[in-house]
């Protein structure tokens, strides 16, 4: 039975081993105990910028790959250049079905994926790093995830006065 499993290889060459083991895959008589080869990436969305989506890899330096674990099948895998090994030690561990039916919704778009999630919590206090507020300290009073908006209360002048701002405007 096919399962799938996790190579980690050297960051920055996911592509490159990919394509690697897909072609030597065709070439091979081990054909039918593979399946597919994947780098798992997802489209990111950019906010202020001019592209819309950028696609950006989920786990640098790991290729998920499906296939039955064999002897043959394992040495065949790992023996790909810039592959260093399986994830599981000495015995290959495979992915639990629920985690790769996450990752694969993932890459085709069905599940959002955020590339900077933060946390606001309300009542914490944060510094204010852009607009004409930056170096002050608020705290925070409400936060609108769906429009990454925060209200804090600023003192200013001795006065409480609420500042609304942008997720990326603040540090926590």
């Amino acid at each position: 039975m096919k399962r799938w499993y996790v190579l980690q290889v050297y960051a920055g060459y996911e592509q490159a081993v990919k394509d690697d083991l897909v072609k030597r895959i065709n070439g091979s008589d081990l054909i039918d105990q593979f399946g597919q080869v994947l780098v798992p990436s997802a489209k990111f969305k950019k906010v202020f910028q001019a592209v819309d989506e950028q696609s950006q890899q989920l786990f640098p330096g790991y290729v998920l790959i499906e296939m039955e674990m064999v002897p043959e099948t394992e040495n065949f895998a790992t023996s790909s250049l810039r592959v260093m090994r399986f994830l599981g030690g000495k015995s290959p561990m495979a992915l639990r079905q629920k985690e790769v039916d996450k990752m694969l919704s993932q890459i085709k778009g069905e599940v959002s994926v955020r590339s900077d999630v933060q946390e606001f919590t309300l009542g914490r206090e944060v510094e204010i790093q852009d607009g004409p507020f930056a170096g002050f300290v608020g705290i925070i009073n409400s936060v609108d995830q769906e429009n990454e908006r925060l209200t804090l209360m600023v003192s200013i002048f001795g006065r409480m006065t609420p500042v609304e701002l942008g997720f990326n405007q603040v540090k926590r």
